[in-house]
C-alpha cells in the first residue's frame, strides 16, 4: 500500500547509554522495557519481578451456569456439524462471512486496539469494530482488554486469568468455568484503564453488552438464512449460529492454549509463548505469539505483516482508505537484536 496513504510509527532499539561513572560500561536495561516507545501505555509489559505466593491455591469454584451453557453450545456445535451437508451454500458462506467479521472483532479491535493501542481508528472503524467485536461474544471490550493487559503483565502466573502452566485445558476454556484467582482481581483492580473508560462505544457496549449480544450473536445470524434464502431455520440456527459461534471462542482460546505449549520461541526463549502457524490460520493472524509477547506494541503482531495475518491485512486496508492511522510497527534491527540476545536459535 502506497505510503502516501498511510501513517506508520517505526519501533527502533534505543541507542546503548553509558553510566556516568561506569567507566564505559553499558548501562542494563530490563529487556521487557528496551524496545517499548509508548510512554503512555505500561500494563501490557511483562513485569518479571512478580512471584506467585508461597502455598496451595484457592479452592476452585466451580461456575455451574458457564459449564452448562458452553456444554449445550458445544453440543450444539456438533449437530451443526452433521447439518452442514443439508445447508444451502448460501448459508455455509454466510457463517464463514460472520466467523471471520467476529474474529476481527477481536483481533482487530479488543485486542491491538483497545488493549494494546498499536494503531488509532477513526468512528466509522471503531463502530464496526465495536458491532464485529459483539458478534463474537466474548465479554465486553472492556472486560476483554483488562484482562487481557493482565495476562501479558502477570502472564504464566497466577494473576494470569488464562494461566497455561495449570494445564492446556485451564487455558484453553477451564478458566471460564471457575471464579478468578484471587491474584488475577488483586492485579487486574491496579490497572489504569483510562484509556478505555474515556472511550465512549465502549462504555456503551459495556451498558447495553447482553442486549446487544443477544441480537448480534444469534438473532440476526439465525434469521438472515431462514429469511432471505429460505434455508430451515433448524439448519440455520444450529450451523450458521451454534457451531459459527463455537468455532470463533476456539479459534480465540487455542491462542490462550495452543499458543503458549506448542511451537517455535525465536524472539525470547525466556518465555512461554510461540509461534504456532495452525493456530494464526484459525484466529486470523494470532498465533505468532512468541513475537506477539516480545513487542505488544506492534500492530501487526508478528514480523512478517500479511502472512498468515488477515487482521494486519485488514488494518493495512482499513488505513489504505483513511480510517487506521499511527499503527506502530517495530524494527527489524530491533528485532534482529532480540532475536540474536534472547531467542531459541531455530529462527529462519
Amino acid at each position: 500500500i502506497s505510503s502516501s496513504y498511510t501513517t506508520t510509527t517505526t519501533i527502533t532499539a534505543p541507542p546503548s547509554r553509558v553510566l556516568q561513572n561506569g567507566g564505559g560500561k553499558l548501562e542494563k536495561t530490563p529487556l521487557y522495557l528496551e524496545e517499548d516507545i509508548r510512554p503512555e501505555m505500561k500494563d501490557d509489559i511483562y513485569d518479571p519481578s512478580y512471584k506467585d505466593q508461597e502455598g496451595p491455591r484457592p479452592k476452585l469454584q466451580y461456575v455451574w451456569r458457564n459449564i452448562i451453557l458452553m456444554g449445550l453450545l458445544h453440543l450444539g456445535a456438533l449437530i451443526g456439524v452433521t447439518m452442514i451437508p443439508s445447508c444451502k451454500l448460501y448459508t455455509c458462506l454466510w457463517a464463514l462471512l460472520y466467523y471471520l467479521i467476529s474474529a476481527l472483532g477481536i483481533t482487530a479491535g479488543a485486542h491491538r486496539l483497545w488493549s494494546h493501542r498499536t494503531y488509532k481508528a477513526r468512528l466509522p472503524l471503531r463502530i464496526f469494530l465495536i458491532i464485529a467485536n459483539t458478534m463474537a461474544f466474548q465479554n465486553d471490550v472492556f472486560e476483554w482488554s483488562r484482562d487481557h493487559r493482565v495476562h501479558h503483565k502477570f502472564s504464566e502466573t497466577d494473576a494470569d486469568p488464562h494461566n497455561s502452566r495449570r494445564g492446556f485445558f485451564f487455558s484453553h476454556v477451564g478458566w471460564l468455568l471457575v471464579r478468578k484467582h484471587p491474584a488475577v482481581k488483586e492485579k487486574g483492580g491496579l490497572l489504569d484503564l483510562s484509556d478505555l473508560k474515556a472511550e465512549k462505544l465502549v462504555m456503551f457496549q459495556r451498558r447495553y453488552y447482553k442486549s446487544l449480544v443477544l441480537l448480534l450473536c444469534f438473532i440476526l445470524p439465525t434469521l438472515v438464512p431462514w429469511y432471505f434464502w429460505d434455508e430451515t431455520f433448524m439448519n440455520s440456527l444450529y450451523v450458521a449460529t451454534f457451531l459459527r459461534y463455537a468455532l470463533v471462542l476456539n479459534a480465540t482460546w487455542l491462542v490462550n492454549s495452543a499458543a503458549h505449549m506448542y511451537g517455535y520461541r525465536p524472539y525470547d526463549k525466556n518465555i512461554n509463548p510461540r509461534e504456532n502457524i495452525l493456530v494464526s490460520l484459525g484466529a486470523v493472524g494470532e498465533g505468532f505469539h512468541n513475537y506477539h509477547h516480545t513487542f505488544p506494541y506492534d500492530y501487526s503482531a508478528s514480523e512478517y505483516r500479511w502472512h498468515i495475518n488477515l487482521t494486519t491485512f485488514f488494518i493495512d486496508c482499513m488505513a489504505a482508505i483513511g480510517q487506521a492511522y499511527d499503527r506502530k510497527k517495530v524494527s527489524k534491527a530491533a528485532v534482529l537484536a532480540r532475536i540474536k540476545r534472547t531467542g531459541d536459535g531455530i529462527f529462519k
